[in-house]
């Protein structure tokens, strides 16, 4: 009889294992809504970043004649990248395919509905695949727009759509597909970057400092008085970006865990660490500290934190913060003149400069010994040199991409405003329109 017993009930288990199965799998896809709410606001946080964190930022540092050229600029280029981002960028960037490009299995968003998961490749996530989509959108936009600030003043509209569009989609997404994507060679090699050091800030950084070289320096360079119509408003662009650089940086998490939390801690401190660095640098320097230093300051810190915010400890991004501030307080400064190019609003000085910074330091600080969250086999050299290259093949690609996209918006359409053009200023030649009436 206790045998027969014992046999029913191990019939009875056996019968049971599909549903338990089954029950398991769909405990596993449980989406938290705890995460989901989370990734909704980073999302809108990142875009508060771009409109109108980063027109403000921009148009406050140019003259204001060319004020609402710059807010156009931004807003159109952010808008039409979105758009190429549901039609073929978000399946290029994150298919499995290529080491360097995704394939086009999700173009126009196919197989993407209310019910389907994002596979983010971060081990245990679940999110649905909407928000991811979302997400991942804002990078690409905002990338774009910084690119904008290198060649403010005399680009002609057109010719920067046309660029905009080429880049993207020869550049942005391969570098984004490689760290980020599934089976990217930057990814697998092990290199990292939690929230785009390589993919949005050297890779716009680079695709500025070319687009400056090959625009020309603006009418009066070194001679006229080019200075700011409105540091009030970049300050305020700058506050703006700060807040919304917490979506930016937390957000790479992709939930509400610790490890947002550590992303969102050194947001706040390497930040203020470079807005320290750079305002006493410039005081040391210049003999008065600025309140746009403070301002580059600030972003060239959240640049530099972006790639290591969410795998070095506090100590560890306040150093690379400091770091940063002086660095690119000498990018804006010494470099620039080096290198010869009128980069308008220095976004190679801050965002390319301040990315290598960040991605070089990340392999240093992600370091357990020095407070990061590399396991106990992580070893500084060898990780030194996956982010040195990194940043080796990111310039490279993006350099070449770029002076080919600009190329081509050269021959279709033309690159520059004319010269009658510039004077007036691009709000009324461009725009029809002025940011001030008197």
């Amino acid at each position: 009889m206790v045998t027969l017993i014992h046999k029913l009930c191990l019939s009875a288990a056996l019968l049971m294992l599909p549903a338990l199965s089954h029950a398991q799998t769909a405990a596993e896809a449980v989406v938290d809504k705890g995460d989901v709410a989370w990734m909704m606001t980073a999302t809108l946080l990142v875009l508060f970043m771009a409109m109108p964190g980063l027109g403000l930022f921009y148009g406050g540092m140019v003259r204001a004649r060319n004020m609402l050229s710059v807010l156009m600029q931004v807003s159109i280029v952010f808008c039409l990248i979105a758009l190429l981002w549901v039609v073929y960028g978000y399946s290029v960037a994150f298919t499995e395919s290529t080491p360097y490009f995704g394939s086009l299995s999700k173009l126009f968003l196919s197989g993407v509905t209310i019910d389907s998961l994002a596979d983010t490749f971060t081990d245990g996530v679940k999110l649905p695949e909407f928000v991811f989509v979302a997400f991942q959108c804002t990078f690409a936009g905002l990338t774009c727009a910084l690119i904008v600030g290198s060649l403010a003043e005399r680009v002609r509209f057109a010719a920067l759509l046309v660029f905009a569009v080429i880049w993207f989609t020869f550049s942005y997404l391969p570098i984004a597909h490689m760290v980020w994507g599934p089976g990217g060679m930057l990814a697998e090699d092990g290199a990292l970057d939690f929230a785009g050091g390589t993919v949005v800030h050297i890779n716009a950084g680079v695709a500025g400092l070319v687009g400056a070289w090959m625009l020309g320096k603006r009418i009066g360079y070194g001679r006229d008085n080019l200075a700011p119509h409105s540091l009030p408003l970049t300050l305020v662009g700058a506050a703006i970006l700060w807040v919304g650089w917490f979506g930016f940086n937390a957000g790479s998490n992709l939930e509400a865990t610790s490890g947002a939390a550590l992303a969102a801690v050194n947001t706040l401190f390497a930040t203020a660490a470079a807005t320290v660095s750079w305002t006493f640098g410039e005081w040391f320097f210049k003999g008065k500290p600025s309140m746009l230093g403070a301002a580059s300051g600030a972003i060239a810190g959240l640049v530099a934190i972006t790639p290591a915010c969410g795998s070095v400890g506090v100590m560890g991004g306040i150093v690379i913060g400091l770091v940063a501030g002086l660095v690119c307080l000498w990018g804006v400064n010494g470099l620039k003149r080096m290198l010869g190019a009128d980069d308008s609003l220095d976004v190679f000085g801050v965002h390319g400069v301040g990315g290598i910074v960040g991605a070089i330091l990340t392999g240093v600080f992600s370091a357990p010994g020095l407070g990061g969250t590399g396991g106990a086999d992580y070893a500084i050299g060898g990780q030194l040199w996956i982010q040195v290259f990194s940043v080796l093949v990111t310039i490279v690609w993006s350099a070449v991409v770029a002076f080919i996209a600009f190329k081509v918006a050269d021959l279709l359409v033309g690159l520059r405003v004319s010269e009658d053009e510039e004077r007036e200023g691009l709000d009324i030649t461009t725009h029809g329109e002025t940011a001030y009436h008197r």
